[in-house]
């Protein structure tokens, strides 16, 4: 509408009021309320910042990593005793981590006998026959350090007896040192009869190697002092107590029981370092014979063992 023009009305021109044409008041912004009355013609306060009844909150600590996860153990499981400490220099086997608490108690044990046993068989032997020979070839001295070697020999012994008997009781609580629950299966029988044949071929090589440690020990001199000679007997001793060891598991194997397979396996595996031993020498050396007889030895040792491991599953009743 343009100054000095009228207000037209749906009738024509509109007449102003008494008071003229009513004008709504402005509102709190600059623009005129559509609403006049006591509520829109108020003009509001101005606005104050929210301000919540709460402290501000102050910043969090930064975060610690999370320590690596621990399994607790189990509330219902019963727990085997935990190994023995490996100690450097000690001569202790790793026990097998799937031993029952009565088996690992019995192989501590049998464990704890095998150090006096081992020294008194180590020093008892070439004292024993040393001494023998000093006191034979020189002078009668000699024969107290045989009778000194004689003790430790007879304590070495009463330690084997007694891991031998440890070892009985280990047996009655290890599953394959009873007869297979597969004994009546062709294929398991054929198994043990192909390990007691493989431990008899164990008895011949041990036997040929104690008696060739005593040929050898000839041209060596061991033969002419009383020091070499000990130490030769005590050479051929340790192939010999293999061969006596092989032997006794034979009758376990025509039985058709699973331990007499693992023991001779790991006699094998004896004659299988040391005849990488020689091969390594042999190689050093230029030498063929060493080289022959040390890779020779090596896959017999090593075709026996797996046989003997094969033969071992198939007396449990295993597939392989």
């Amino acid at each position: 509408m343009y100054p000095g023009q009228q207000q037209q009305g749906p009738y024509g021109p509109q007449q102003p009021g008494p008071y003229g044409a009513p004008q709504p008041p402005a509102g709190p912004y600059g623009h005129q309320s559509p609403y006049p009355g006591p509520y829109g013609a108020q003009p509001h306060p101005p606005q104050q910042p929210y301000q919540t009844p709460y402290p501000p909150q102050q910043p969090y600590p930064p975060q610690q990593p999370y320590p690596p996860h621990q399994a607790g153990p189990h509330p219902h499981r019963q727990q085997a005793a935990p190994p023995p400490a490996q100690h450097l220099g000690e001569g202790r086997m790793r026990l097998d981590p799937n031993l029952t608490p009565a088996q690992r108690e019995l192989a501590v044990k049998i464990q704890a006998k095998s150090k006096p046993m081992a020294y008194g068989m180590v020093l008892g032997i070439p004292l024993t026959f040393g001494g023998a020979h000093y006191g034979i070839t020189q002078k009668p001295l000699g024969f107290v350090a045989a009778l000194a070697g004689l003790a430790l020999l007879a304590f070495g012994v009463f330690s084997l007896l007694q891991m031998r008997g440890l070892k009985r009781q280990l047996r009655l609580v290890t599953a394959d040192a009873w007869r297979s629950p597969a004994a009546h299966l062709p294929g398991a029988r054929k198994a043990a009869t192909q390990a007691a044949y493989l431990n008899g071929l164990l008895v011949l090589l041990s036997l040929t190697a104690t008696g060739y440690l005593l040929y050898k020990g000839a041209g060596w001199g061991a033969y002419g002092n009383s020091l070499g000679f000990g130490g030769l007997m005590l050479a051929a001793a340790l192939p010999f107590g293999m061969a006596l060891a092989a032997a006794t598991t034979i009758p376990q194997l025509l039985q058709v029981i699973p331990a007499g397979a693992k023991v001779g396996r790991s006699l094998y595996s004896i004659i299988f370092v040391l005849a990488t031993t020689v091969t390594g020498e042999g190689i050093k050396g230029g030498s063929a014979g060493p080289i022959v007889a040390g890779g020779t030895t090596l896959l017999i040792c090593g075709g026996a063992m797996s046989l003997l491991g094969k033969a071992a599953r198939r007396m449990r009743g295993e597939a392989g």
